[in-house]
């Protein structure tokens, strides 16, 4: 079984669908799939041709060449693809991603391999159109995947001729082999992770962070993740006179992940955006850590409302404030929040369901395909 995995950025990118579609390849791999990856440079020198883990990486300049309009390059990048294919020869093409480049696969797509759609953002009400690319790529689609029931929902509220052939694929993780920690509430720290962009909600924590300090005057914020709102969160931490208790780490390598994580008492994750599903979400559930979190996207999926975190209301620094104290204030009920939390990601979001739904629906869609 050959597949052709086309991800936006794949290895060195280290956000979530990076991490997640690394380790979903490896293990793929086990059970016998091929895999090759088409994917963008991004903002990093990169070669065109790499090896990552003993998998192909094929990387294109596809939105600079559809941003600057490049004819030249459109029709290069197109050639480029449509050679690769004929060399591959995919039984399937697995899209991990809903920007631009959609448009390369339409122009070289074979009617004879299937294709899967896998949607892990939050969807515009105008993004299926017939006349946008991912609405031609749904239609042309043999099947679509949704991260989160929300997520789910929002598909066949904009696209509702993929009820049929869509389904609910929660994503999973594998379970980090460091233990969790014990929670502290003499030195309580909270820890935010993800991009430094105003979306994530991160401004809210640092503003959560003083007005909880005459309270919990030994409480302190980590910030792990870069980007371009980091200088106003470090301005704004200064104008509010925490600037001594955040600290700003930058981004953590996927394996250090649960050090991290071992060091919050609460995960906190104020979203602004339509969260799809929240990768940190579910790994700061595998290391037993509560979380209080924003009531946006799939996020209440992931934390349950009471039983292994907080969902408060988005944009509101008074509810954000409120759930940490209400979680700082009763040790024994966090620690025991954060223990089912991760009793939840173990029986909801485990690895091997996850990699078993997607090798069920390959199997399927190439044996379809197949069959015609």
């Amino acid at each position: 079984m050959k597949v052709l995995f086309w991800t936006q950025q794949y290895w060195p990118y280290i956000g979530g669908v990076e991490v997640l579609s690394r380790q979903f390849i490896a293990d793929m791999r086990t059970r016998g799939v091929e895999f090759s990856v088409i994917t963008g440079h991004g903002n990093l020198d990169l070669p065109d041709e790499d090896e990552v883990d003993g998998v192909p990486v094929h990387r294109f300049g596809f939105l600079q060449a559809l941003a600057t309009r490049d004819a030249r390059e459109i029709l290069r990048i197109r050639q480029r693809v449509a050679a690769l294919k004929r060399r591959i020869e995919p039984d399937l093409v697995h899209f991990n991603l809903t920007d631009p480049s959609l448009f390369f696969h339409l122009q070289t797509a074979s009617a004879s391999v299937p294709s899967l759609v896998a949607i892990r953002l939050a969807l515009p009400p105008t993004a299926a159109d017939e006349k946008t690319l991912l609405g031609q790529a749904l239609e042309n689609s043999a099947w679509v995947t949704a991260n989160s029931g929300a997520i789910l929902e929002d598909l066949h509220h904009i696209a509702p001729y993929t009820k049929e052939r869509s389904s609910l694929v929660y994503n999973g993780y594998p379970m980090p082999f460091t233990a969790p920690t014990e929670l502290s509430f003499e030195l309580p720290k909270l820890v935010c992770i993800g991009r430094l962009v105003e979306e994530k909600g991160f401004d809210l924590a640092i503003k959560a962070l003083a007005r909880l300090l005459p309270d919990f005057p030994e409480l302190r914020l980590t910030i792990a993740g870069d980007g371009s709102a980091r200088r106003d969160l470090e301005a704004l931490a200064q104008e509010l006179g925490v600037s001594d208790l955040v600290d700003f780490v930058g981004w953590v390598n996927p394996e250090d992940m649960p050090q991290l994580l071992n060091t919050a008492t609460i995960v906190v994750m104020p979203s602004r955006w339509r969260e799809a599903f929240g990768l940190v979400a579910l790994q700061a559930a595998q290391m037993a850590r509560p979380i209080v979190a924003t009531r946006v996207g799939g996020l209440p999926e992931v934390v349950r409302h009471g039983e292994t975190g907080l969902v408060v209301e988005p944009e509101s620094p008074e509810a954000l404030v409120e759930g940490i104290r209400q979680l700082l204030g009763n040790p024994d009920g966090t620690r025991a929040m954060g223990q089912r939390a991760r009793l939840w990601a173990q029986r909801q979001f485990g690895w091997e369901r996850y990699v078993d739904e997607y090798q069920q629906l390959y199997t399927r869609l190439i044996q379809e395909a197949k069959s015609l």
